[in-house]
């Protein structure tokens, strides 16, 4: 059942993997961000079998700023997305978690526009969609626009929810459902395999806002292909047919 717990800390988790380029600025933006009603930050960062500098680079920064709110684990290997963040779901000690990519593509000042649901008391769940509302978001692939549209309302079909973006990475979830749910897939499948599973939720109460979009390009540093939307299909197949 979902619970009604007052938020006193947000546990912040973001996998990374091989972003030396941004993981510093992204850092220092989710250290930075003041959250609503005194809401206290847990940053869990996984860093997931990184082979350039992302590493020591985090090890640096959290020398550096000396701050009791963070958590570093490393994986020796690269293991994936949806892996790295299993990890940090067991160590989030939050009321409620977000989970927050290391590049640029979204902003942690944003928080605060997920959490509004949460504390006025209306929602469990709250997906950040980059399809909604007037906030900014760059102008880029159309096709990869249609591949996200396409794969949210084919999930939307099997889990009868009308989200508008169940790829998004802002997901904030409420930690006491996120533990109970049992995740397995290790890279991009894990957006429709939580999308499922948190659908099947006794009574959960799931909203959707609008939140600003800075994608990059693939020569950036983007990582999600066509081959990651083609299992993204077979997952939500998967998770919804066969559990």
């Amino acid at each position: 059942m979902p619970s009604n717990t007052p938020v006193k800390t947000l546990s912040v988790l973001i996998p990374v993997y091989n972003e030396e380029k941004t993981i510093l600025a992204v850092l220092d933006a989710v250290r930075k961000v003041e959250l609503s009603g005194g809401i206290r930050k847990q940053i869990i960062v996984i860093n997931d079998g990184s082979t350039d500098r992302t590493g020591k680079i985090i090890e640096q920064y959290f020398d550096s700023v000396n701050d009791n709110s963070f958590l570093f684990i490393q994986s020796e290997k690269n293991e994936g997305k949806g892996a790295s963040i299993r990890k940090g779901i067991v160590r989030a000690e939050g009321e409620f978690l977000i989970i927050q990519d290391a590049d640029l593509e979204y902003d942690p000042r944003e928080y605060n526009i997920l959490l509004q649901p949460v504390l006025d008391g209306h929602a469990d769940v709250v997906y950040g969609s980059r399809f909604r509302g007037s906030q900014p978001h760059r102008i880029l692939f159309f096709w990869h626009t249609i591949g996200n549209k396409f794969l949210t309302q084919f999930s939307n079909m099997f889990t009868n929810l009308n989200l508008t973006d169940m790829e998004t990475c802002y997901k904030l979830i409420n930690t006491s459902i996120a533990t109970k749910l049992t995740l397995r897939e290790n890279r991009f499948g894990f957006e429709p395999e939580i999308t499922a599973k948190i659908s099947r939720v006794e009574n959960v109460r799931i909203y959707e806002v609008g939140i600003s979009y800075y994608g990059r390009k693939f020569k950036e540093g983007k990582k999600i292909n066509w081959k990651d939307g083609v299992h993204a299909v077979w997952c939500i197949l998967k998770y919804n047919l066969f559990g």
